[in-house]
């Protein structure tokens, strides 16, 4: 696709340069107008509220050039080349940390002022899990890792979403969350403040420590790093699953938050009566904790009785590069191509 002097623009014509950015990883296909997965590429986590929309973008420039380079493409200039227009057609960018319309259209802009794509479609990550869950743009997603979340999406281009912020947005739950009600209760437990719970002795067992007051003091004081106690959560499932009523109760607030967000997104695109897809993702969700998939399941049952949960098999960029597809009128052949593509592949 090279001349002797350089590009020949666009390198894919009709084509879709998909990013899945979250917080800890960022995942980068570059596929083809027929679906043909040409190239892909993985980096680090997408942190534009840290550093600034423009910096993150730049961030992402080498992973398109490990992309075209996996393509076999010839590239420069950040996967640019002057005067001679944009690689692909449409960049469809799914991003953590995309939670407010206005940090939308900062991103848009930055990724626009790149040049990668003719045009350029920028919403939060969750809707890369949504669309990677739903053979049409049509149904709701809940993501639970890190944080919760929650998107909806209707063939029109309706759409239902959260600020999903933190606590100051009304959300609850994901790992973080999980992790500090599992040190709350267990510390309660064993100074006396709150009901007995079996986390008391589990945590400082996992930690290697005596004691919950050897455990709250060597977090305190930095002899464990704080990112550590994100491993409470998993220790929390454990714990309910062994019968513990008080981390059974946490995980029951769990299930009740992913449900009432799915509910809302339903209601809002006025899907409650009709069957509809419920795709569940993250880490939470997808690392196969039994009591707490069955009471999504039973709670969702009972508000929307015509919703179908699902967790979803695919990586997230699959969504990312489906909604590229989406707007560029693709045909439908071009979707199946696409997720065999990914057919064998885990979802992450």
């Amino acid at each position: 696709m090279a001349d002797e002097v350089g590009l020949v623009r666009p390198l894919v014509p009709g084509g879709v340069l998909a990013f899945d950015a979250g917080n800890s990883k960022t995942d980068v296909a570059l596929v083809a107008a027929d679906g043909t997965v040409l190239g892909t590429a993985r980096g680090g986590g997408f942190e534009p509220h840290l550093v600034g929309a423009l910096a993150a973008v730049t961030a992402l420039e080498p992973l398109v050039l490990a992309a075209c380079a996996d393509a076999g493409l010839v590239v420069g200039d950040g996967g640019r080349a002057p005067g001679r227009g944009p690689l692909v057609q449409q960049v469809s960018a799914c991003l953590a940390n995309a939670d407010l319309p206005i940090e939308e259209e900062q991103l848009a802009e930055s990724f626009r002022s790149f040049g990668w794509g003719t045009s350029v479609y920028v919403a939060n990550d969750t809707f890369a899990l949504l669309r990677a869950g739903v053979d049409e743009p049509r149904g709701v997603a809940v993501v639970c890792g890190a944080g919760i979340n929650c998107a909806g999406l209707l063939p029109d281009g309706r759409t239902a979403r959260f600020a999903a912020i933190g606590k100051i947005s009304g959300d609850w739950g994901g790992g973080q969350q999980l992790a500090d009600e599992a040190f709350w209760a267990a510390a309660r437990s064993a100074d006396g403040r709150g009901p007995t719970t079996a986390l008391e002795t589990a945590l400082p067992a996992h930690y290697g420590v005596e004691s919950m007051a050897a455990l709250i003091e060597a977090f305190h004081l930095g002899d464990l790093p704080v990112n550590r106690r994100l491993e409470a959560s998993p220790l929390l499932f454990q714990v309910a699953a062994a019968g513990d009523a008080i981390a059974k109760a946490v995980v029951q607030h769990q299930a009740e938050e992913v449900v009432a967000m799915a509910v809302v997104a339903m209601r809002r695109l006025d899907l409650l009566d009709e069957p509809t897809d419920v795709v569940l993702g993250g880490g939470v969700l997808t690392a196969g904790h039994p009591l707490l998939t069955e009471t999504v399941v039973r709670l969702l049952a009972t508000a929307a009785p015509k919703a179908v949960a699902r967790v979803v098999d695919v990586p997230p960029v699959v969504g990312a590069a489906l909604l590229g597809l989406d707007h560029t009128n693709a045909a439908p052949s071009a979707h199946l191509t696409l997720r065999s593509s990914y057919a064998a592949s885990p979802a992450a």
